[in-house]
């Protein structure tokens, strides 16, 4: 139980310095997505977060709003702008999230919030994901993000409730910096080079 506060304080404490420290990336990086994406530099989603309960994930918009011509939105690899693209690689779009590590919703490390419909189809096991509170990064994102398959993934996330730990954590964020500075596995998003969980697994939906 003790590793549970002294993560969220130190979370909420190293946060705080970071919300400082970044301001003017954030701010510049803010300025150059209101010239270049969109005046709403701010992309809001709901994502299931601890004990299964949602909240609203903040990052920076790296996609624009286009529809095709019977007004149905592009598929996302068409609304991607090269600034966007820039953003992820580097991980920028996730500095916003610093906000949901304030508000206690996130941590710097565990498993990646995933998306809402996806909670009825998660086994058993894969439901103690929702045990501890999800990351910015995770054991999953150093062990090959979307290169891996969803049910890799998802056994990775189960490894890291099992295996907490402060070493685990700190190891996490080392491994999380050194893919980051690379432009290695870490900038892709799971919506545009995974198919959704949902088609994986629609034909074994839990009800």
């Amino acid at each position: 139980m003790a590793y549970f506060y002294i993560k969220r304080a130190l979370d909420f404490l190293i946060a705080i310095v970071l919300l400082v420290v970044l301001l003017p990336l954030f701010l510049l990086t803010a300025v150059i997505i209101n010239y270049d994406i969109d005046r709403n530099v701010i992309f809001k989603q709901l994502r299931v977060g601890l004990n299964r309960k949602t909240f609203s994930i903040y990052k920076f918009r790296t996609m624009k709003d286009l529809y095709d011509d019977d007004g149905n939105l592009l598929p996302d690899h068409k609304r991607l702008t090269k600034t966007g693209g820039l953003i992820r690689k580097f991980s920028l779009d996730e500095l916003p999230q610093l906000i949901n590590i304030l508000k206690g919703e996130m941590s710097f490390v565990g498993p990646r919030p995933l998306l809402v419909q996806y909670l009825n189809y998660y086994t058993q096991e894969e439901q103690l994901r929702h045990d501890v509170l999800p990351g910015i990064t995770g054991w999953a994102q150093i062990n090959g993000r979307n290169s891996i398959s969803w049910d890799e993934k998802l056994n990775l996330d189960i490894y890291y409730v099992h295996n907490k730990s402060f070493w685990l954590d700190f190891k996490i964020l080392l491994l999380t910096i050194w893919k980051v500075l690379k432009g290695k596995d870490i900038n892709a998003q799971e919506d545009i080079t995974m198919p959704m969980l949902s088609e994986i697994r629609k034909d074994r939906k839990n009800d």
